[in-house]
């Protein structure tokens, strides 16, 4: 690892506890967990008076414009309003703040075979860093609500090379040729946007739009979904699922009555460059639709299609997506089951992934997590043109991980916590498995060790259990 990925590790561990801290230093003193109304923050004079998703103790604005912009995770994407969401709370003045954020230190150790001679490597170990973090500000205006939030990622330094190591892993590029066996790093504003919401009898009109954001394609993306909270790596299926999360020139508006929202909107279709320092700019060529539902507070289920212009930037031709999931929480138990299917116009083909993942927190400080995935991976070759040409257009790959995360300590509102999982993979039984046998072995597999810091106030200030 380079000297300007270790400082760059550092200079994040540093940059998450002065957050905490002067978060923690303008809240106001908790009262003890009792039926006693705890005293809140107001917006312009609304009074926080209903228990916010998943923080008994924490309240909500009865206006429900504010109420349905305090479910937000990324974009206009909703989860189970019993997730016990970890985020900060204070208040400058009429301005509501939230903040989030969220690191893991991982060192990846992959099987890796026999890779081909000029062939970039299959499997690999690496020291990285994935993380982001988030603040929102939130204020009445003229009626309604508004809020302010922008998210930021460090990952640029952290993750060398414009990849870490994924087996079977597909998706964008890095110095100019396909990312195979990898996962790109995020870029250094993953969002920044702006949402109006005005209730207009039962019914919340909420506007959105972000010079760079998340379009209401797909579920919430796995870097902030409750149930990959405790999961460094990417799904495999995520450029079917929910890549969109990081996209150009993004607007959205969305109806919201009770339990049914109904979102539409347009957005940049091209996926970000590999410079990921900077912010892209592109026509809003693209457009998506998206209904969620969320029947009880535990419960959410959201279903959306979209088309992109041409997302790839070595491949042709545009890009239909479906996606569909449920996903379940109860304070920190949270489940998901994901269905995406991205239909290739410049091949006249559709691929498949389906994904299941989940924590499940034991006593109070350990996580067990678990994930699902099978995929129709339809680039493991791109690297290798010629012999792709002499293979079927993709491979059935089932993924299988088991993992452990334990908290060891806190600072602040900052709690620490070391973990590890494995991976391992099936490549299904088909005549093209010995194709995948001579380059990724009998029975591939990967593990994770990591140092996770987040975010998570402790139970007892009221705040996020």
């Amino acid at each position: 690892m380079s000297p300007f990925c270790r400082i760059s590790i550092v200079i994040l561990l540093l940059l998450l506890v002065p957050i905490a801290a002067a978060a923690q230093a303008q809240m106001p003193a908790p009262q003890s967990r009792n039926n006693q109304t705890q005293q809140s923050p107001t917006i312009k004079g609304q009074p926080m008076q209903m228990d916010m998703p998943g923080m008994p103790g924490m309240q909500m604005p009865v206006d429900p414009s504010a109420a349905l912009l305090m479910e937000v995770s990324s974009g206009t994407s909703a989860q189970p309003r019993g997730w016990a969401m970890p985020m900060v709370m204070t208040h400058i003045g009429n301005w509501q703040l939230s903040w989030m954020a969220q690191a893991f230190i991982v060192d990846v150790q992959q099987s890796h075979e026999n890779t081909p001679r000029g062939a970039l490597q299959r499997g690999g170990d690496k020291l990285s860093s994935s993380n982001w973090g988030m603040l929102s500000a939130q204020h009445a205006l003229a009626g309604g609500t508004v809020m302010l939030r922008t998210m930021l990622s460090l990952e640029p330094a952290t993750i060398t090379e414009r990849r870490y190591p994924e087996l079977f892993q597909v998706g964008e590029t890095a110095f100019g040729q396909p990312i195979v066996d990898g996962q790109h790093p995020h870029n250094l504003f993953m969002e920044i946007g702006a949402q109006y919401a005005h209730s207009i009898g039962k019914t919340v009109l909420n506007v959105y739009y972000a010079p760079v954001g998340d379009p209401a394609l797909g579920p919430t993306a796995f870097p902030h979904r409750a149930s990959a909270a405790e999961l460094p790596q990417a799904t495999l299926g995520h450029h079917y699922e929910d890549s969109t999360h990081i996209s150009y020139d993004v607007a959205t508006a969305e109806l919201a009555w009770r339990s049914v929202h109904i979102e539409a909107g347009g957005f940049g279709g091209r996926e970000p460059g590999e410079n990921r320092w900077n912010l892209g700019f592109g026509p809003m060529d693209s457009w998506t639709g998206r209904l969620t539902w969320l029947p009880a507070r535990n419960w959410q289920a959201q279903i959306s299609t979209g088309r992109l212009h041409h997302p790839e930037a070595i491949n042709s031709g545009d890009e239909e997506r479906t996606t569909a999931s449920v996903e379940y929480a109860s304070g920190e138990r949270t489940a998901s089951v994901i269905w995406g299917r991205a239909y290739k116009t410049a091949g006249h083909y559709a691929v498949n992934a389906i994904t299941a993942e989940g924590v499940l927190p034991i006593a109070r400080k350990n996580d067990l997590t678990g994930r699902f995935e099978w995929s129709q991976r339809d680039e493991l070759f791109a690297d290798q043109p010629a012999l792709e040409s002499t293979l079927p257009r993709w491979f059935d790959i089932s993924a299988y991980t088991a993992g452990y995360t334990r908290d060891v300590g806190r600072w602040h509102d900052a709690a620490i916590g070391i973990g590890a999982n494995v991976s391992a993979y099936g490549m299904g039984n088909s005549t093209a498995r010995d194709a995948l046998i001579n380059i990724y072995g009998d029975h591939p597999w990967g593990v994770s060790m990591y140092i996770l810091v987040r975010l998570k106030p402790a139970p007892d200030t009221g705040v996020s259990h």
